[in-house]
């Protein structure tokens, strides 16, 4: 079975970023592995001049690895747009639980919105969508929770996206 994911969505600086990094503690405290997945529509680069890694790619390298122990770093070119499945089945294995993306508010991830002024406030795709996070009153048939009700929503995620059953060789890892 993939690894489930579930999309945090809404308009820039509508406060995302903060709210995921506030969820993540509370999934990981039940035991999820979690990884996350964050759209840059306006593209990115992580690599510092002068490293090996840049300098690797500099001389031409599609793709660069960098390992380590207990952490690996990949800087790829990748030929269009990837969605977040893509990202699953490239570099991810199965021992995570929950992958949480930052954006693809298009795509029918199932997603929770994140809004501060009024629904509508960014064009949400309604299919999927399992909540909205917002001080603002919604009439929606979802569940509403507030920007401070960070355990809530944990836990409609927990009860939506299970833990996968782990191995014992797993549990001793």
């Amino acid at each position: 079975m993939p690894i489930p994911i579930v999309s945090f969505v809404g308009r820039s600086n509508s406060g995302k970023t903060t709210f995921i990094e506030r969820v993540i503690p509370e999934l990981v405290r039940a035991g999820y592995k979690v990884a996350t997945v964050k759209h840059a529509g306006h593209g990115f680069d992580l690599d510092t001049e002068g490293k090996d890694s840049w300098r690797h790619k500099q001389a031409g390298a599609s793709s660069v690895v960098i390992l380590s122990k207990g952490s690996m770093a990949v800087f790829a070119d990748v030929s269009d747009q990837l969605k977040v499945e893509d990202v699953r089945d490239r570099l991810l294995d199965d021992t995570y639980d929950l992958i949480i993306a930052e954006g693809w508010k298009h795509e029918g991830y199932p997603k929770i919105v994140i809004v501060r002024d009024q629904l509508g406030e960014v064009p949400i795709s309604p299919e999927g969508l399992l909540a909205v996070v917002s001080d603002k009153p919604v009439d929606l048939t979802v569940p509403l929770f507030g920007l401070d009700d960070v355990s809530a929503v944990a836990a409609l995620i927990m009860k939506q996206f299970p833990r996968r059953a782990r191995s014992e060789h797993e549990l001793e890892a």
